[in-house]
C-alpha cells in the first residue's frame, strides 16, 4: 500500500495527531496520543467554551456551562439517589433534545453504560433491550414510557427518568432528579480511564435478534480526535497551509443534527464533535427539508450530514433556491449507497460546501474511512482513506488476504474496534478474532490504500441508513400460521436506497394476503422494518446444495434495479 505524506506530516511526532502504541485486549494497537481519556474528560474540557450556544432546540438554548452544569447534577443525583455504581447499565429511550446529550454524558461520568435505544423501536423491541443489557435507570420520554408501559413488570428498571412527560406516579421527572443534586455540583470521582466500558449500542446482525456492542471511552472519545484528523488531512490534500488551517479552526461552527442521536453517527460523529469542537448543535425535533433550511439560514449551519437520501430531499426542497446557505461548509453523508450523481449536484447547488462520503459502522465507533475534497472528485465511488490507527485487511473466501483490487470481506483492527457483544460469546467469537472484526462487508481496497464498499455479506437490508436484520422480518412471517416460509430481501429504491421486500410461499391451502402480512409484521416490529413489498409466490424457494435460499435469484426475479434518484 503507498504511504500517504500528507498523514505522515500530521502524525509526525509532536504533532496533535501523534500516534503511539498501546496494548489493549492483549494486542499492540496505534492509538491516537491526544485523545481524550474518557467522557467524563471530554465533558470537563467543554466548560473552556464557557457560554458560547452548545445546544439549540426549538428555541430553546443552553450553553457549555449550562451543559456542564446539568450534566454534573445528573451524575450525581445518579449515584447518590439512584444507586448507579460503575458499569451498571443506565438506557435512553428519546427524541433528540437537550435532555439527551445531559443525560448521556452524566450517565458516563457517573461510570455507567450508557445504553442509547432506537426511538422507533416497539414496546417489545424497546423490552427485549431493555432485559438483555440489564439496566436499571432508564431516561424516556412519554412516547417511549408509554409504549413500554405494558412490558415494564418483566424489566429490573429501579428507576425511569421521564423527559417532558409530565406528572406521573411511576415516573421520576428529569428536571426533579436534577434539583436533587447541588447546583455547584462537580463530576463524581470514579476513576475512569480508556479501556473502561462506556457505550452500549445494540446492532442488526445476520441473527433474528439485535446484539449490543459494548465500546470503550477510548472507542468514541477517538472518534473526536478521528474526525478531526481527517478533515486536516482534506484540508492538506487541498493545498491548505498552517496558518489557514488555525484560522478555519478559530471561525465559529455550527452542526445541524438531523440524525437520531441513539446511533453512532449522531452520537460519536455529531454530538461529541460538537462537544470537543466548541461547535453549536442545532438539534431537529424530526427530519424535515424544509424545516432543515430554515435552520441553516438562522442559525448559519457550516456542517450537515446524514444518509444520500437527506442530502437529495434537501436540495430537492421547494424554497431551496430561495434559502440563504453560503454558510454552509461540508456535506457529509454514509450509511447507503451514494451515486456519483450526488457529488455533483452538491458541487452545483452548493459550491462553497465540501462533500464527503464515508464508511463507519456501529462495531467500529463511527467513521473508519472518509473521502472528501479532491479525492473524492477522482474517486467518486470510494469511501476513501482508512484512519492510520486502523489496519485493515481483504478477506477472500477461502481465508486468505487478497491482493490490492481484488474482493473480498473486510476485516479492521484499531481502537476504534469495540469490545465484543454484550452477553453474546459465540457471536463473539464469531466477528472478533485477535482484535480484527470481520464487518461483513464485500470491498475492494486498492494499492494507494482507497476503500471502496461493493456489497454485503450479512443478510440486511438497509433502508435510509437504518439497518434491518432479515432473519428478524422473516422469523414474524414465518409465526403466521398462512406461512409456509418466507425470505426477505433488500428492494432497490432511488431515495431510501433500499427497501424492505419479503417474498412468501403459503402453506396448502392458505390464501395469505400482503394487508395481513404487512398488519402482523407492524404489530411486532417498528413501522421501517415492515415489508414495502409482498410478493406471494406459491413455487418452493430456490436453494443451493446446503438447503440455503439463494437470495440472489429471488432479487433478479422480485427485486430490478432503482431508476436513477429525482
Amino acid at each position: 500500500m503507498a504511504r500517504d505524506p500528507v498523514t505522515e506530516r500530521l502524525t509526525a511526532p509532536g504533532s496533535p495527531f501523534e500516534m503511539e502504541e498501546r496494548t489493549i485486549r492483549g494486542v499492540a494497537t496505534r492509538v491516537w496520543k491526544n485523545a481524550p481519556p474518557s467522557l467524563a474528560a471530554v465533558l470537563t474540557a467543554s466548560r473552556a467554551h464557557g457560554t458560547r450556544d452548545f445546544c439549540v432546540y426549538e428555541g430553546e438554548r443552553l450553553d457549555f456551562e449550562q451543559h456542564h452544569q446539568r450534566a454534573a447534577r445528573f451524575a450525581r443525583a445518579l449515584v447518590a439517589h439512584h444507586g448507579v455504581r460503575r458499569r451498571d447499565r443506565v438506557a435512553i429511550a428519546m427524541r433528540n433534545t437537550p435532555e439527551w446529550s445531559v443525560a448521556f454524558f452524566g450517565a458516563a461520568a457517573a461510570g455507567a453504560i450508557v445504553v442509547p435505544l432506537n426511538g422507533w423501536g416497539t414496546g417489545e423491541e424497546l423490552a427485549y433491550a431493555l432485559g438483555d443489557c440489564g439496566a436499571t435507570v432508564l431516561v424516556a420520554d412519554a412516547q417511549r414510557i408509554e409504549r413500554l408501559r405494558e412490558h415494564r413488570g418483566g424489566l429490573d428498571l429501579h428507576t425511569v427518568i421521564g423527559v417532558r412527560t409530565g406528572a406521573a406516579a411511576d415516573v421520576a421527572p428529569f428536571e426533579d432528579v436534577i434539583a436533587s443534586a447541588a447546583a455547584d455540583a462537580t463530576l463524581p470521582d470514579v476513576g475512569l480511564g480508556p479501556e473502561d466500558d462506556a457505550t452500549l449500542f445494540y446492532t442488526s446482525g445476520t441473527s433474528g435478534r439485535p446484539k449490543g456492542a459494548l465500546g470503550t471511552h477510548r472507542n468514541i472519545c477517538g472518534n473526536a480526535v478521528s474526525l478531526a484528523f481527517v478533515g486536516a488531512r482534506a484540508a492538506l490534500r487541498a493545498g491548505l497551509g498552517p496558518e489557514e488551517l488555525a484560522a478555519r479552526a478559530r471561525e465559529p461552527q455550527a452542526s445541524l443534527l438531523a440524525v437520531p442521536l441513539f446511533h453512532v453517527t449522531g452520537c460519536h460523529g455529531v454530538l461529541l464533535g460538537a462537544l470537543v469542537q466548541g461547535s453549536k448543535l442545532v438539534m431537529m425535533v424530526r427530519w424535515d427539508p424544509e424545516r432543515a433550511l430554515e435552520l441553516i439560514e438562522e442559525e448559519g449551519v457550516t456542517s450537515f450530514g446524514g444518509v444520500p437520501a437527506m442530502v437529495r430531499q434537501l436540495l430537492d426542497a421547494p424554497s431551496f433556491p430561495k434559502r440563504d446557505t453560503h454558510t454552509l461548509q461540508s456535506i457529509s453523508y454514509g450509511g447507503a449507497p451514494a451515486p456519483p450523481a450526488l457529488l455533483e449536484r452538491v458541487a452545483q447547488a452548493l459550491p462553497g460546501a465540501a462533500a464527503a462520503n464515508g464508511y463507519g459502522i456501529t462495531e467500529t465507533s463511527s467513521v473508519l474511512s472518509l473521502n472528501t475534497g479532491a479525492d473524492y472528485l477522482e474517486r467518486p465511488d470510494s469511501a476513501g482513506l482508512p484512519l492510520p490507527v486502523c489496519d485493515l485487511r481483504v478477506v477472500d473466501e477461502q481465508g486468505n488476504e487478497a491482493p490490492p483490487g481484488a474482493l473480498g470481506e473486510l476485516h479492521v483492527r484499531g481502537p476504534n474496534v469495540v469490545k465484543g457483544y454484550w452477553n453474546a460469546p459465540s457471536a463473539t467469537a464469531e466477528a472478533f478474532d485477535a482484535g480484527w472484526f470481520k464487518t461483513g462487508d464485500l470491498v475492494l481496497l486498492d494499492a494507494d490504500g482507497f476503500l471502496t464498499v461493493a456489497d454485503r455479506a450479512k443478510d440486511v437490508v438497509i433502508r435510509a441508513g437504518e439497518n434491518i436484520t432479515c432473519a428478524e422480518v422473516e422469523a414474524v412471517l414465518f409465526a403466521h400460521p398462512d406461512v409456509e416460509e418466507a425470505a426477505v430481501i433488500g428492494v432497490p429504491h432511488p431515495v431510501l436506497g433500499e427497501e424492505v421486500g419479503a417474498v412468501v410461499r403459503p402453506r396448502p391451502g392458505q390464501t395469505p394476503t400482503a394487508e395481513t402480512l404487512r398488519a402482523a409484521v407492524a404489530d411486532r416490529l417498528a413501522a421501517f422494518k415492515v415489508p414495502a413489498h409482498v410478493w406471494i409466490d406459491p413455487e418452493p424457494f430456490p436453494r443451493n446444495a446446503a438447503g440455503k435460499v439463494l437470495k440472489r435469484e429471488l432479487r433478479s426475479r422480485w427485486a430490478p434495479p432503482a431508476g436513477p434518484p429525482g
